[in-house]
């Protein structure tokens, strides 16, 4: 079987941004597979493929590649949208625990990546699209290693991008800020919690649970995934919502003045 439609495959499809954006390539005209852990008892969204990955697992993604390759003879995007949020200060999280999230949120990407850049490279064309994060491009206190992750991800798509792009291939970021999605019920908690960070803690949980609630539509982070896979010029970033204002205030605005700022949003002590 093959398709005479450009082919997207997109992994955590099953929710969130993730089946936004599955949904939203289906409108602009791609063949759609989408990936979750666990699919049989999930209802795909229209005309969306629902296959099961791991992408922590080398066999779960070469498989998943190969099986997408041998029904529909090409891949054409690649949006690597799985990943997990965890919550807590630095010390609170164990090495073990930061290891587990960067193995979904950094290596996940990396594994994804290295299986389909060969049948891009092969096309001559392909867009590899990784979904990073407002906190790809600005601190976050309780958040710091999912933060690092997201921080790896602009590192390696921005490095990765330099070297493909004379294979007509193209390595591309999405920002989002606070999107209206299960991210803040979903993110780890911290496995060696400690008194002295008790406080605050509670503090940024309600700031998130607040900032979530109030995100944006994932939909609108979906059409800047379409955008990222369909633009004749792609740009490197796309920044949605508040991330562009953010951008900007890290190029203009005086470190001294922006760590104050942070601070009191954050409701941390000056």
């Amino acid at each position: 079987m093959t398709t005479s439609r450009p082919v997207a495959l997109v992994t955590g499809a099953s929710s969130g941004i993730g089946k936004a954006a599955a949904l939203e390539l289906v409108t602009a005209g791609f063949q759609v597979i989408g990936t979750g852990r666990r699919t049989a008892n999930l209802t795909p969204p229209d005309e969306v493929t629902l296959l099961d990955l791991d992408v922590t697992s080398d066999q779960s993604v070469t498989a998943l590649v190969d099986q997408v390759i041998a029904r529909y003879g090409r891949i054409d995007v690649l949006v690597n949208n799985a990943g997990m949020g965890s919550a807590g200060a630095a010390e609170e999280n164990s090495a073990e625990q930061a290891r587990n999230l960067f193995d979904i949120n950094v290596f996940g990407v990396i594994r994804m990546t290295n299986a389909v850049l060969p049948h891009l490279r092969a096309q001559g064309s392909g867009r590899i699209v990784n979904i990073s994060s407002v906190v790809g491009i600005m601190p976050q206190p309780y958040m710091a290693v999912y933060a690092a992750s997201k921080y790896a991800v602009e590192g390696y798509t921005e490095s990765l991008d330099h070297e493909i792009r004379e294979f007509g291939v193209r390595a591309l970021l999405i920002e989002p800020a606070w999107t209206a999605t299960a991210f803040g019920t979903n993110s780890v908690r911290p496995d060696q919690p400690l008194q002295v960070y008790a406080e605050h803690r509670q503090v940024f949980e309600e700031y998130v649970a607040e900032a979530v609630k109030a995100g944006d539509d994932p939909a609108l982070v979906a059409k800047a995934i379409v955008a990222a896979a369909t633009d004749a010029k792609p740009k490197l970033r796309y920044p949605v919502g508040l991330t562009a204002r953010v951008s900007t205030m890290r190029r203009l605005v005086p470190a001294r003045m922006f760590d104050q700022q942070l601070r009191k949003m954050n409701r941390l002590p000056a």
